[in-house]
């Protein structure tokens, strides 16, 4: 083995190796009440490794121990994870962004950074790295707005790998962050409690770099020995680093941390908040009492669009003035719902005995904390059994409430991942809240007209293979006992539109406001004329897969006003009788049509498949699924259409008003986007857009006679059979 030459390096100064690898670093151990008294972590920058031994066996006892100390962690590092692929999105931590990497081949090994969401961060693909057989190290960038970024690093050594080839990569890589602070964390797998050369060759190495250990007691710690293998380097010099290990048996090694003080420079996000109505019956019968004695004359007028913001400014003061709004982060839960009291006692009693075991480092100390553990996890492994059990139990049959328990307990139950902190356009990053809203929404309301615009341009009359229906619809007047049959049918969702109100809170209050609101609808249909500010939708990116700082990544969920599902599902009444008396809609459409299902139009295609084996032929058939089909849309088309269907007069008006002047904003948190035209499609999330797109489609059957032809909505099937 070849001795480093530290003399004929500029990465080395002699000067600054140290014969005492910990100087002056004040390290003690925490259990969970000295830590939370000290309230030390508020104190600036702070930091956290845990080597988990597996996540998905330990994963649980680190966020449940997190949640219980009094702050939260800038940083947590997790060394050992034993993640892949399949199973790496199902740990997360509310309020974190996950960053990771695998070992590549065999089990074990992996580490992964959670960074606070509040904190502006990037990951640096440069550090963040596998060497098969020797480490892993995934490393992020902490942006400061006038002191140096922050770096920081969570390696995992292999255990008996080559510590030479070890120490020479992690020199390379450190020097990639020159002039940054930097936090280097991890199970380095190297005793420096030791006097052995090797061990002492890395410590000095590390020194001569500038780079000082912050843990000076053992971190791994059995009856037989007392070893300090995972630590904390930084090469902070211009101010006060804390720095500890926790009492706790996670796993067999003891978390430590670091708190880099007074560092208040940090670039951070806004919190996000939540606006809350206070829904209380004190507040609603207030409401309520209001609306009875409300005179809705401005609201009786000949202009529909008048009507309806006439009716929503009287609903809208008297609903801000009786449910204030209130903003909140919202908080997680510190203890499971089958945690009683006595449980906690216990928990505490077993730390204790796991503290005494760390002091006494007897076979007693370590049999007594022992047998007490595996008593608890028999008896809260029960109580946790008891508490599903019950919930089942109340279930009585009710499938959608079987499957929330289900999920609930599911080791695949994950945290809705959130929105990112930064985002790329054109290599550029993007970190302010008003610019990612605004960048979401051009790229939404964009998506349907770039792909509708690769569609081949077709000049035939596109109505040619349809029918025309003699009869046309009549948009017969609705009365307050339809309105109210309808909304009561309505579920009890509690996401809320552009103005803030929910189903639940309609529900509460229609009746007190039905005859404007019947009025409303009646003028409506009357008028052929839908309400522009039923016309607003509010869309909130949901995370789907893939890299977190791309706009693509994101599902746009469109939710639109409360009262205008009200009034579009009035007209598919109307349209729905219409088109079963005409019988217009093929046979072969089972989709968004009462009493048909994918199981009918999967049972179709059997039919046919047997029926061919039956007469000796060949069958084959071509799945299609449209990509973006409800974005597409083209209006003038759906229109034209709608006329040989007997959509004709006041409701084609209707359809028309409905599609045109559709405007969006894209809601992050509580930052909303300027508004943006929708020109083509049908509204996602709609309750009349889906009857649209398959009348829409509706002669796609017709195409060809050599084709069976089988939908689904936007899923089609074509099938043919021969003799060959």
């Amino acid at each position: 083995m070849n001795d480093y030459e530290f003399s004929d390096s500029k990465l080395y100064d002699v000067n600054l190796i140290t014969a005492d690898p910990f100087p002056d670093i004040e390290c003690e151990y925490y259990d969970e009440e000295k830590f939370n008294n000290s309230k030390m972590i508020k104190a600036g920058f702070s930091v956290i490794h845990l080597n988990s031994r597996s996540m998905n066996s330990n994963f649980s006892k680190i966020t449940d121990y997190l949640k219980r100390l009094n702050g939260q962690f800038s940083i947590i590092a997790v060394s050992e994870t034993w993640l892949n692929e399949e199973n790496k999105n199902n740990f997360q931590i509310n309020g974190y962004e996950l960053h990771y990497v695998n070992r590549s081949s065999k089990r074990g090994g992996g580490v992964a950074l959670f960074a606070d969401s509040e904190i502006r961060c990037k990951i640096k693909d440069t550090m963040s790295t596998t060497v098969e057989g020797v480490m892993e190290m995934i490393t992020i960038e902490v942006l400061s707005e006038k002191s140096r970024n922050i770096v920081v690093s969570c390696v995992y050594r292999t255990p008996g790998s080559n510590l030479e080839l070890f120490t020479e990569k992690l020199i390379e890589l450190i020097e990639m962050s020159k002039n940054k602070t930097l936090f280097l964390c991890g199970d380095f797998n190297i005793d420096l409690g030791t006097q052995i050369d090797l061990n002492r060759m890395f410590v000095d190495t590390m020194c001569s770099l500038g780079f000082f250990p912050l843990i000076s007691k053992p971190t791994r710690i059995t009856t037989h020995s007392a070893t300090i293998i995972d630590n904390i380097f930084t090469n902070i010099t211009d101010g006060e680093v804390l720095s500890g290990l926790f009492k706790i048996d996670i796993s067999d090694h003891l978390p430590v941390f670091a708190i880099y003080k007074n560092h208040q420079k940090i670039i951070t996000v806004p919190v996000p908040t939540k606006k809350v109505f206070n829904m209380s019956k004190k507040n609603l019968d207030k409401l309520k009492n209001d609306l009875c004695q409300q005179n809705w004359t401005n609201v009786y007028v000949d202009d529909v669009h008048r009507a309806y913001d006439e009716f929503m400014n009287i609903l809208g003061v008297l609903y801000k003035r009786h449910c204030m709004t209130t903003n909140f982060v919202k908080k997680d839960a510190v203890d499971k719902p089958w945690m009683t009291k006595g449980l906690r006692n216990a928990c505490k009693k077993k730390n204790n005995l796991y503290s005494s075991f760390l002091m006494l480092k007897t076979k007693e100390a370590e049999d007594r904390y022992k047998k007490y553990k595996n008593k608890l996890t028999w008896i809260i492994r029960k109580h946790k059994k008891e508490y599903y059990t019950d919930l089942l139990t109340k279930s009585n049959g009710d499938t959608k409430a079987i499957w929330t328990v289900i999920h609930s307990v599911s080791t695949k139950h994950t945290i809705k991942s959130g929105i990112a902190t930064h985002f790329l356009k054109e290599n550029t990053e993007i970190y302010d809240r008003n610019d990612i809203a605004n960048e979401f929404n051009h790229y939404y309301v964009n998506v349907g007209p770039r792909l509708a615009a690769q569609i081949p341009k077709d000049d035939s009359d596109v109505t040619q293979k349809i029918g025309s229906c003699p009869n046309s619809i009549f948009l017969g007047e609705t009365d307050e006992k339809e309105i109210l049959s309808i909304v009561n049918k309505m579920a009890d969702k509690k996401s809320k539109d552009w103005v803030n109100m929910d189903m639940k809170f309609v529900k509460e209050i229609m009746s007190y406001v039905i005859k404007p609101f019947t009025y409303i609808c009646n003028l409506s249909f009357s008028s052929g004329k839908f309400p522009d500010a039923m016309k607003i939708a509010k869309v909130i990116p949901i995370y789907k897969n893939g890299e977190k700082c791309m706009f693509s990544n994101y599902r746009p969920i469109s939710l639109l006003p409360q009262f205008s599902k009200i009034l579009e599902k009035l007209f598919v009444n109307r349209l729905d009788t219409f088109i079963d008396k005409n019988n217009i809609l093929s046979s072969s459409q089972y989709g968004f049509r009462a009493k048909n299902s994918t199981s009918m139009a999967l049972m179709e295609l059997i039919e046919h498949i047997t029926n061919a084996i039956d007469q000796k032929q060949y069958s084959a058939s071509i799945y299609v699924d449209l990509k973006k089909a409800f974005d597409t849309i083209d209006h003038s088309i759906l229109l034209k259409k709608r006329i040989k269907y007997g959509i004709r007069g006041p409701a084609l008006q209707w359809i028309s008003s409905y599609l045109e002047n559709r405007k969006q904003f894209v809601q992050v948190h509580d930052t909303r986007s300027e508004f943006c035209e929708i020109t083509c499609g049908v509204p996602q999330g709609s309750v009349l857009g889906p009857k649209l797109f398959i009348l829409y489609v509706n002669d796609l059957v017709n195409v060809s006679g050599f084709f069976k032809c089988i939908l689904f909505a936007d899923d089609t099937t074509f099938f043919v059979r021969a003799m060959i």
